[in-house]
Order: C-alpha cells, then structure tokens, then sequence
C-alpha cells in the first residue's frame, strides 16, 4: 500500500505572518487542501495566511458590530450589503479575505449574485472593511492598513478585543487617519460602538441590540 506524499506547498509557508511570495505561489497556496480554512492576504510579493483558530471573543465582537451596523443602516435607511469573510483580488498585486466588509448606498447592490471571489479591476472596492483583532492586532494596525489603503476602501475599523475598543481609519488617497466618528455611515460615533461592546461582556446580544435601537432612534 503507498502512503500519500505530502504536497510540499502544505509546509512552504509559514502561518500566521508575511512571507515573500509570487502571485502564482499564493494562487496556489489558496487551492492547498489543508488551508481549507486559512484567511488569506497578498500585498505586493508578501503571503500572509492565518490559521488561528477563532474563539469566542472574536466571534462575539464580530457578531456584535456586524448587528451595531445592520440596526444603524435599518433605522437609518441606509442601504446596504454585508459580506463576511469575502475575498477581494486586484491581480497580480493584491488580495484581502476582511472578516467582514460592506458595500454602502448607491454601492450597496453593486456586486451581483454568482460572483465568487470579487476582482476590483471589475467591481469597486467595499465602503467599509473592518478586521476583528484578538491576536492579530500589531498586523491589522499595520500592513493590512496599507493593504486596504491601496485597495482604496473609504474606511477601515480594527476591532481590539482585548481592550475593548474600535480603531477607525478613513482612507483617501491611499493614505489613512484615525476618526471617532464614521464618514461612511454619517453621525455614527465610534464610541457608541465600543459601548454596546462593553454591554456584550455584561448582558445577551439581544439586550445590547435593543439598546443600540433606541441610541439609533434619538
């Protein structure tokens, strides 16, 4: 009976940081069966791919402010899109897999059913991207926020898990800085997020929905 020979690309790349790669390699890393799971990133000749496993701050935090927008665009009437874990491509350069990201306004339907992996050469960037930091945080705050700034989205939030807070950049020509309140989703105060984060440590997501209604109607 013959063993299986292990494809050599399973170990090529380490995880969990940028490793210099072609383009070709990282198309074909993300074929690699045992990254089934992996979120991957390309920036200029860099691969990163993360296989941490997700815990439950994560996925509490990215619950809670996927709902803290969705309520504020309902109540609002804003229209919108939201993608989670999307992958956006501008090939041979770039690639991003954000933990969630939302097409805004007149933007919002732009992206028609049966598209897979999203090609920016085609369709515009999303309006808001945001990344949920639990042990990624030095590398949300840093490549990945050029990455998006060369992606040329109109905001770009990193969610601090450990300390509780929202890190807000607005993007404009491929350069960012630091907001407290959103651009894209007009009088939303950061702040007001961060909040209903700090409500989710101590009551059901259901309670903090209900309270983000009621900031939202006032």
């Amino acid at each position: 009976m013959k063993t299986k020979a292990m494809n050599p690309l399973s170990t090529k790349f380490p995880t969990e940081t940028w490793v210099s790669a072609s383009w070709e390699e990282y198309l074909q890393a993300t074929e690699e069966p045992g990254y089934e799971n992996a979120k991957f990133y390309y920036n200029n000749g860099q691969l990163r791919i993360e296989m941490t496993p997700l815990g439950h701050d994560h996925a509490s935090d990215n619950a809670i402010i996927s709902l803290a927008v969705h309520l504020f665009c309902i109540v609002k009437g804003i229209p919108q899109n939201t993608l989670l874990n999307c992958t956006y491509r501008k090939p041979p350069l770039k690639e991003a897999q954000p933990d969630v990201s939302y097409y805004i306004g007149q933007n919002a339907q732009a992206i028609p059913f049966g598209t897979k992996v999203i090609d920016l050469d085609r369709y515009p960037p999303p309006e808001l991207v945001i990344e949920i930091a639990d042990s990624s945080l030095a590398d949300d705050k840093g490549e990945k926020r050029l990455l998006y700034e060369e992606l040329q989205v109109k905001e770009y939030w990193i969610v601090d898990v450990k300390n509780i807070q929202i890190i807000a950049f607005a993007v404009k020509d491929k350069g960012s800085w630091r907001i407290r309140e959103s651009g894209v989703l007009p009088d939303l105060a950061i702040s007001l997020l961060e909040e209903a984060l700090r409500r989710t440590r101590q009551m059901p997501q259901n309670e903090v929905g209900a309270w983000l209604i009621q900031q939202f109607q006032q």
